[in-house]
């Protein structure tokens, strides 16, 4: 599938809409951009792993599955709170 998107003056792209309902790709989704040599590749990011390295930091996370953890934990309780 291919498909081809004008860039506007802010860098900005719309994703065409076959690749979107081909990626199951909604509004407030995340997306990676991949290079690849001299090409980049758009894929979903679905989970907080598919993030990692997105945020440069000088810390090194050792344990991504308590950070999710505490991020699950984090939601749940703002949704409670505002109950």
């Amino acid at each position: 599938m291919q498909a081809k998107a004008k860039v506007t003056i802010k860098g900005q792209v719309t994703i065409p809409k076959k690749i979107r309902e081909k990626l199951n790709i909604r509004p407030s989704d995340f997306v990676l951009f991949v290079r690849k040599g001299n090409e980049v590749v758009i894929k979903p990011a679905r989970t907080l792993l598919d993030l990692r390295g997105v945020i440069k930091t000088d810390k090194k996370i050792e344990d991504w599955e308590k950070v999710r953890d505490n991020a699950k934990k984090y939601v749940i309780n703002e949704v409670m709170e505002n109950l």
